[in-house]
Parts: C-alpha cells; structure tokens; sequence
C-alpha cells in the first residue's frame, strides 16, 4: 500500500467534525437565553421558594409542647388582621406599619376563652399565620390556629380564618410563619391571664327559661357622655341584667341618638373586640344609624361577671356599659 493510500485511510479512521463560527454563536446566544429565562423564573418566585423551609431546618425546630384544652368559658374574641408590607418590604406588619394606630394589636384574653382570627392577605407577597408559644422563630405552632403553611401560604388576597382556645396563663404570639418574616416585623401578643374569677369555667345546659329585655342607645346634648336607657342619676340607668347559665336571652337595642352604634356583650369592658355568645347586634364596619335598631338571641354561657357595652370604640368609656351578671 502506498502512503498517499495509507494516508487517507488514517484521515478515514480519525475523523474530525468541525462548525463554523456563526453555528457557535448562535448555540451560545441560546444557551444564555434558557439561563436568562430561568433566573426570571426563579427570583419571580423568589418567596415561594424560601416560603419552603428545609426538612432538616423543620426537623431541628422541633415540634413544641401545648398545654391541655382549658374548659372553654363561652367567652369568644373575634380578631380581624391583615398582612401589610412596607414599600421596600423590609418591614412586616399586621394591621397597620410601626408607629401607626392599629399596629400588631395585643390581645387581651383569659385562660378558657377562644379567639377566632379572621387573615386576609394584603400585601404582594406570600404569607401564612399561627399562633405559638415560641418566643422566637416559626415552630411551635398551636394546632388549628393555623391559615395556610409555609409550604402552601397565602397569595395576595387571599384570605381565611382559625381560631384558639386559651389552655393556660402567659404570653402567646400570632406570627407569620413564612420563615423570616417574623423578624421583620409580622409578630404579636396574647396575654392570657387566670380563669376569670367568680366563673367555674363551665356553661350549664339549656335551662328552657328565656329573658327579654330591651335597650336603648342615649347621649347627652354634647355627647360627652353616652348611656342606655337613661343618663346618670336618671331611672333605669345602665340597668343590671342577672340571667342563670343556660338561659335563653333575647336583647333588642334601638339608636336613640344621633352617632352611631353597635352592642356586644364582652368579657372586658375596655376592649371592644371581646364579643361572647354571638351577641352583637350590628359593628363597627356596619354600626345602627339613628333611629336603626336590631336584636339578638344567644344561651348564656359560664357563671361569672360580663359586660354589656356599645362595641364603638370610645363609646363604653364615655359611659355605655352595664353589667350582665351570670349565676
């Protein structure tokens, strides 16, 4: 075989594949096109994806210890609060940013009542809520106070509602449990204090036994101070209701007045939001008009010392509150 011969059968055997500089370029214009796609993608989600702790970062937390269910007293405090974001989302907040009125409220209750949250997501990002014992971080979390979860949170407007029965005395914290949003600021406190005295922390049964009574929004001609039925040092005051557990009571309220006005009965006189046995008649966001009136029927619940008050804020300390005794 001559070399030209045995020349071309190596060539034949080590073949080289060779591409022409634009094929290149234009395999790398694509290549940098999937990556760029990608990245927008990926930090288009950027919070869905730290949304999702790591199993180990959930397996060190540790699932915290809860109390035993208190008795449940008949006691219900409804919480509306709202996701907010600062513009740059660096700070966090429930209701209103720090410094401002309405921010992460605290909430005031007793060992055996229920708070029932209802959440809406305002903000642009994904959040989701529980209450815990933990002074710090996201794990904890009391079972059944939970709306959404790290791993399936809250989009923007979306919204729900949970509840918590108050098993014993301390601090309790609601947060957002989208990991790090609690530092940022999505973070507030339930003081819960001894079973209310005077209460055995037990509803009795339907007694059959029904009560009627009725009420009246009444103001002063400066409306410095608000009532029902009367003014002070006037007849029929403020007047005493006494029921025993169980029974069976119908309130009818009418505006007598010229503001506005809703009515609770609440376990603490100076928070508004501490409406028991579905007892309110009208709110805040939808309050009775002057000359409006409306009435309500609940059981009432455990024995103890409650309130009937105006559910306006500012009204009960101007004077529209009385007492609603349970034997």
């Amino acid at each position: 075989m001559s070399d030209k011969t045995e020349h071309t059968a190596n060539e034949s055997e080590h073949q080289v594949y060779r591409t022409t500089p634009e094929r290149t370029g234009k395999m790398m214009i694509i290549m940098l096109g999937i990556c760029i796609v990608g990245a927008i993608v990926f930090f288009s989600m950027w919070d869905y994806w730290i949304a999702t702790p790591a199993p180990v970062v959930a397996m060190m937390a540790g699932e915290a210890e809860h109390a035993a269910p208190a008795a449940a007293t008949g006691k219900t405090i409804t919480q509306d609060l709202t996701f907010i974001e600062s513009t740059d989302f660096r700070t966090l907040a429930f209701n209103a940013l720090p410094n401002e009125a309405g921010h992460n409220p605290t909430i005031q209750m007793n060992v055996g009542d229920t708070v029932i949250f209802n959440v809406d997501n305002g903000g642009i990002s994904f959040h989701s809520f529980g209450v815990t014992k933990a002074d710090e971080g996201f794990a904890g979390i009391i079972p059944g106070s939970e709306i959404g979860a790290a791993s399936n949170p809250l989009k923007p407007g979306e919204g729900g509602s949970s509840e918590f029965v108050a098993g014993e005395e301390g601090t309790y914290y609601y947060i957002c449990t989208v990991p790090g949003h609690r530092e940022q600021g999505m973070v507030g406190e339930i003081i819960i204090g001894p079973a209310q005295g005077g209460s055995s922390g037990i509803a009795a049964d339907p007694t059959g036994v029904s009560h009627e009574f009725t009420l009246n929004f009444v103001e002063s001609s400066d409306f410095r101070t608000l009532a029902f039925n009367a003014l002070p040092d006037e007849d029929d005051h403020n007047p005493e209701i006494r029921v025993n557990s169980g029974d069976e009571v119908t309130i009818t309220v009418a505006n007598m007045g010229k503001s506005f006005h809703a009515f609770g009965v609440v376990s603490n006189p100076e928070d508004f939001n501490s409406v028991i046995w579905d007892s309110a008649i009208a709110a805040m966001a939808s309050p009775l008009k002057p000359g409006e009136s409306g009435s309500t029927t609940f059981v009432a619940g455990a024995p103890g010392t409650y309130y009937y008050i105006c559910t306006i804020p500012g009204h009960a300390l101007q004077g529209m509150q009385g007492s609603f005794i349970v034997e």
